[in-house]
C-alpha cells in the first residue's frame, strides 16, 4: 500500500505540475463575443510599443467590443518567451500571429517591432487580402528592419525607401514617424473636429475628445485620406488648458482606401491612443465608431453606444520602462 500510494501521489503531482506549467504558458487572451452587433466577427489586437501602454489599453478594448458589442477579441502582446511575462520592450516576439488568418479586423499598437518572417507572413496576408486596421498613435512606425535588412518585408520598415517610401506607416496608412508637434509630456492634444466631414459615421456622438499624449507631426499624408479631426496643442496637461496659438493644427484622425491584391483596405488612423487618452470617453467612442465602420456595421452606428470598459480602468501614464513588471499574459484572461 505505501508503495502504491506514494506512485498515486507522485503521478498526481506530476499532472499537477504539467497543468500547472500549460496554464502558465498562455500566449494570448481571447474574449468570446456575447450578444451585439459584431457577432460572428473577429477583432485581433496586436500590442507592441514601449512607451504608450498599449498592453494596458487592449484589453480593456477587447473586452468592452466583446461584452458590450459581440465581437470577439483576440489580444496579443509582446512578451518573454520563456516566461509568458508581457515585455514591450521585446520588439521581436509576439505570439499568435496565426490569428489573422480568421481576423475582420486588425487594430494595431505597435512601436518598432522587427517580427520573425514566420510571423510577418501572416500579417502580410492579412493585408493583401484587402482587410481593414485600426492603427493607434505609435503605429505609423510600427516596424523597424536594422536586423533582419534582407526580409522580403523589410518594405514595412519606419524608414524604408522603397518600394514603400516610409514603409508601411507612410505607404498604407498615411504617414510615418516625422515629429512631436506638441512639446512631449508638457502639452497635451484637444481633438478639433473638421466641418466639412463632421457627419462621418465614425464621429457619430463624438463631441470631446481630448488626451495628455501631445499632437504628432503629419507632413506626409496623401491627397486621397479624410481629415476628421486635427490636433489641436494645448499648453499645459489639462482639457481646459488654453491652445498654443504659435503651433499650427496637425491632422489627428483620418481615414482612406488602400488598394491590394484582394480589394481596397479600409484604414481608420489616429495619432492618438496612449492608454491613458483612452480614460476619455469619446476617444473609446470613436475607436468603437470605427470598428464598427470598418466591419461593414456603419448602419448599426448610434451616438449612445456603450462605450464604458468592463469593469476598472485604471491605465499607467506613458513613458519608456514604466509598464508593470511580473504581469502574465493569463492575467488578463
Amino acid at each position: 500500500m505505501p508503495r502504491l500510494f506514494s506512485v498515486a501521489l507522485m503521478t498526481g503531482l506530476s499532472l499537477m505540475s504539467l497543468a500547472s506549467a500549460h496554464a502558465e504558458k498562455v500566449q494570448w487572451v481571447t474574449y468570446k463575443g456575447q450578444d451585439g452587433p459584431g457577432q460572428g466577427k473577429h477583432i485581433v489586437f496586436i500590442s507592441g510599443d514601449e512607451e504608450y501602454r498599449s498592453e494596458e489599453a487592449f484589453p480593456m478594448l477587447g473586452k468592452m467590443l466583446a461584452e458590450r458589442h459581440g465581437f470577439t477579441c483576440t489580444v496579443l502582446f509582446s512578451q518573454n518567451p520563456e516566461t509568458t511575462e508581457i515585455n514591450p520592450d521585446n520588439q521581436t516576439n509576439i505570439p499568435g500571429m496565426s490569428h489573422l488568418e480568421q481576423a475582420d479586423l486588425v487594430i494595431l499598437g505597435l512601436r518598432f517591432r522587427e517580427l520573425p518572417d514566420e510571423d510577418m507572413k501572416y500579417f502580410d496576408d492579412y493585408f493583401k487580402a484587402g482587410k481593414p486596421f485600426i492603427s493607434l498613435r505609435t503605429s505609423t512606425h510600427a516596424f523597424n528592419y536594422t536586423r533582419n535588412t534582407d526580409s522580403p518585408y523589410a518594405k514595412y520598415h519606419w524608414r524604408a525607401k522603397e518600394p514603400w517610401a516610409g514603409g508601411f506607416g507612410q505607404e498604407v496608412l498615411g504617414e510615418t514617424w516625422v515629429s512631436h508637434h506638441g512639446h512631449h509630456g508638457k502639452e497635451s492634444t484637444r481633438g478639433v473636429i473638421n466641418d466639412v466631414h463632421a457627419k462621418h459615421p465614425i464621429l457619430e456622438g463624438v463631441d470631446d475628445v481630448w488626451g495628455p499624449t501631445d499632437v504628432y507631426g503629419v507632413t506626409h499624408l496623401p491627397d486621397d485620406a479624410t481629415v476628421l479631426m486635427h490636433g489641436q496643442v494645448l499648453k499645459g496637461m489639462k482639457p481646459n488648458d488654453p491652445p498654443n496659438k504659435d503651433k499650427t493644427m496637425m491632422p489627428l484622425v483620418w481615414t482612406r482606401e488602400y488598394p491590394t491584391p484582394g480589394g481596397k483596405s479600409k484604414i481608420l488612423t489616429t495619432t492618438m491612443g496612449a492608454a491613458i487618452d483612452f480614460t476619455n470617453e469619446d476617444l473609446r467612442r470613436l475607436v468603437v465608431n470605427g470598428t464598427y465602420w470598418a466591419t461593414g456595421l456603419t448602419d448599426q452606428i448610434k451616438a449612445d453606444l456603450n462605450v464604458e470598459p468592463v469593469g476598472e480602468y485604471d491605465p499607467s501614464f506613458f513613458g519608456f520602462k514604466k509598464y508593470k513588471k511580473g504581469v502574465l499574459v493569463k492575467d488578463h484572461q
